[in-house]
């Protein structure tokens, strides 16, 4: 893993020494390449992680399992009966973003349910979450959402070592079908168990060629080993790299989208999973990373129309580029 020399502390670091190292801004992305690339009309696909989970169905992308949904007041009364049987589970808000409202539940018996710092919650307390679910306080713009009950990931134990309890997420940037950066959030105590880097998980940049960590980062410092469990992310080791690469690719076939976030999963048995999709991925990658994203960006719109037609060429194209 190489030292911190891209992108020092952001206090140190002027516009120019910014621009310099490639670093792709909020205004920038906003207008060079989410306004450019995403047509409002298709942002449904991603907001929407029930639209989400059903595109992946409908193009054989692997997902979470789907255990339902609760849309409705009334419905919240029942919703121990929709999670009988099932030994773990999440609570998603349907149009949430930032991981704002999504519940983690590794076990319950119907009364106690423990969340994967080991912290109970009672029936009341998850009675009251999926009705501020539904009330819109955790969606986009404040609008009337729905709750999504997914299976919990049974991760892999090659990340044992590297994250606290929470399931880690691969994350890829997708630009027009390429995989143009990557890395890979994990899980701390501070964060309670989710992947969500302001929460204060840990985000290491893993290379596009083969998935190895590039660098790491938490609250935009660097580091160099995990804050609870001491593993040090040089070992880190990312199973079926091509199958992520494959994942995050495919998902450009399922939406028009043409700049978007795919969050991956490994599941002990099924693999890569998709968690879901964004539109607006956040731009902490590129710290986790140590460089910026724009180069790369640039480099995918400078290549002629038609210069990699199918899949398995733009993949090959970023692993060559983008190491």
């Amino acid at each position: 893993m190489k030292l911190w020399t891209a992108i020092p502390r952001p206090r140190l670091v002027s516009p120019r020494r910014l621009r310099r190292a490639g670093v792709l801004g909020m205004n920038q992305r906003n207008s060079d390449y989410i306004m450019r690339y995403n047509r409002r009309a298709d942002y449904p696909d991603v907001d929407d992680k029930l639209r989400t989970k059903q595109l992946a169905i409908r193009q054989q992308v692997a997902t979470a399992e789907l255990i339902g949904c609760i849309k409705h007041q009334f419905q919240v009364k029942n919703f121990r009966e929709l999670v009988a049987g099932v030994p773990d589970f999440v609570i998603k808000p349907g149009h949430g973003s930032g991981g704002r409202g999504i519940l983690v539940i590794r076990h319950h018996d119907g009364e106690h349910f423990y969340k994967p710092n080991g912290e109970v919650w009672n029936y009341k307390l998850i009675y009251e979450h999926i009705s501020n679910i539904l009330s819109g306080l955790y969606s986009l713009g404040g609008q009337v959402d729905y709750a999504l009950f997914e299976r919990c990931i049974d991760f892999s134990d090659v990340y044992s070592r590297f994250s606290f309890e929470g399931v880690p997420d691969v994350r890829l940037i997708v630009f027009r079908g390429y995989p143009v950066m990557s890395m890979i959030r994990l899980a701390t105590r501070e964060s309670d168990g989710r992947a969500n880097l302001h929460q204060g998980a840990v985000g290491v940049g893993l290379r596009i060629r083969d998935g190895s960590p590039e660098f790491a980062a938490q609250h935009n410092r660097a580091v160099t080993r995990h804050p609870d469990t001491g593993a040090a992310f040089s070992e880190l080791r990312v199973p079926r790299w091509e199958e992520h690469l494959e994942l995050a690719a495919r998902c450009a076939e399922m939406t028009p989208l043409g700049y978007f976030g795919a969050d991956i999963a490994t599941d002990r048995r099924r693999g890569p999973l998709l968690l879901e999709l964004n539109a607006r991925p956040g731009l902490a990658i590129q710290i986790a990373n140590g460089q910026g994203l724009l180069t790369r960006l640039r480099l995918i719109e400078s290549l002629p129309p038609g210069a990699h037609p199918g899949r398995a060429e733009k993949i090959a194209f970023a692993r060559e580029h983008f190491a």
